[in-house]
């Protein structure tokens, strides 16, 4: 039997028994009816198998399953408060909430409970995984930092390979291998693929087929693997994805999608419709001009759009060539508060809404900068599998504005790379937040 067997039911349970005893006590009797059990134990069913909640994996952890968890309250709160449209109708939103966050909160110390319980345990190795490997080229050493981590529960014994070795966990021969699994009660086998045969990983595998132990393939990656990539099977066949990213998934894109519309909208209304007509009577009494400034620029799949910003500077030669610059003669007195507050940003609210930018993403550059960059830049077109944002990450970590060395566009671009690894709603909603704070501790690159 896995030593793991009891967690999912245990956590199942716990959670189920959360839901129903805090129901219960806030909920006056009159209102508790089967009907009502059912839906909210049926549902919480639904929604855990729905988005594979109940983690299987030794290497989950607290932090790695959090972006599971968050999804999990959003979705079964969305369920909990629709449920009062027909079950009840004497309860205020306020002590909707409240019921809600005292769930929320039994969750969050149950959650803590369970991984610190279950790392004490792997630590002092009262659970814990018996493993070996077999085979030693370069990802020995990167497979050992996972064995060696306490809390993952395993127990490495050491490795096997036809080449001798002094090394003190060195086991011998590859052949050898086969009796040491049984004698030892191994239960996990990890097979790299560069240093065994075709005969011996299918004898490997014959083995573990007929003993109840797992078998692991590691494969000849020649050094190819990114912290990106993803495995995917077409039929029975492998398929390596080096550049995997949240946004490839569909509902991903429609969540990225539904956020960026809202807050468009809310700017747009709220902010926007009359900060337009103020900014309109100040630029008439500072400069000559239009409201609106507008450049071509590179977007998703380096698709070319119309960006719009409130115009910043004076009418010139090189507004499609050249970057401003910090004691740039060319902008305008309001101009320079606008870039400085980054208000002149503004416009491309309605460049979001319309579909050609992002409220968070890789900022969009000129035309003549792409083409400078992508020959010699290191996957500086990785960028543009994304849509471009009004900010990003680079910009809150301080890679904004001109770029005067080297390092300013390699680290903008490794920025925008790691966010599209990366992605997530809160991760965007942080970023915002940063920018927005940024925005009011002086940005030095604000210029």
């Amino acid at each position: 039997m896995k030593k793991s067997f009891f967690v999912i039911p245990l956590s199942f349970i716990a959670h189920i028994l959360i839901i129903n005893i805090v129901l219960y006590i806030f909920t006056p009797v009159t209102y508790i009816n089967i009907f009502s059990i059912l839906y909210y134990n049926i549902s919480w069913f639904i929604v855990t198998y729905s988005i594979d909640f109940y983690p299987t994996a030794r290497r989950e952890s607290f932090r790695v399953n959090l972006k599971s968890f968050l999804t999990l309250i959003l979705l079964y709160g969305l369920i909990y408060f629709s449920s009062f449209a027909f079950l009840v109708h004497a309860y205020t939103g306020i002590y909707l909430l409240f019921v809600y966050f005292i769930i929320c909160v039994l969750f969050i110390l149950f959650r803590i409970l369970f991984y610190w319980s279950r790392n004490f345990i792997r630590r002092k190795q009262y659970v814990s995984t018996r493993a070996v490997v077999i085979g030693r080229d370069k990802n020995l050493k990167k497979i050992r930092r996972i064995f060696d981590i306490p809390e993952y529960g395993y127990k490495y014994m050491g490795y096997f390979d036809n080449t001798p070795s002094t090394s003190p966990t060195y086991l011998g021969t590859i052949e050898s291998s086969y009796n040491y699994i049984f004698k030892n009660n191994v239960e996990e086998v990890y097979c790299l693929a560069s240093r065994l045969s075709k005969d011996e990983i299918k004898h490997l595998m014959n083995i573990a087929d007929n003993s109840l132990k797992k078998i692991k393939i590691i494969p000849d990656n020649k050094e190819l693997f990114s912290r990106a990539m993803s495995i995917e099977l077409y039929d029975s066949v492998p398929v390596l994805n080096l550049r995997a990213s949240p946004l490839d998934l569909e509902y991903s894109n429609l969540i990225k999608r539904i956020f960026d519309i809202l807050f468009s909208l809310f700017a747009i209304i709220f902010v926007l419709s009359w900060l337009t007509p103020l900014v309109y009577i100040l630029m008439k009494l500072d400069s000559k001009g239009p409201l609106f400034f507008k450049q071509k620029r590179h977007g998703v799949n380096k698709n070319t759009f119309w960006c719009y910003k409130f115009r910043s500077m004076a009418k010139n030669a090189d507004s499609d060539t050249k970057m401003a610059t910090k004691h740039d003669m060319r902008i305008t007195k309001l101009g320079r508060i606008l870039r400085k507050t980054s208000i002149d940003e503004l416009p491309q609210f309605f460049n979001v809404l319309k579909g050609d930018m992002s409220i968070v993403g890789p900022r969009p550059h000129m035309e003549v900068h792409t083409k400078q960059y992508e020959t010699s830049v290191e996957k500086y077109l990785v960028r543009h599998f994304l849509k471009p944002g009004i900010t990003g990450l680079a910009q809150v970590k301080g890679y904004r504005g001109e770029i005067i060395h080297k390092s300013d566009i390699v680290n903008r671009v490794r920025y925008d790379i790691f966010y599209m690894e990366k992605w997530s709603i809160l991760f965007d909603v942080q970023i915002i937040i940063r920018t927005v704070t940024n925005i009011f501790f002086n940005d030095k690159k604000a210029y």
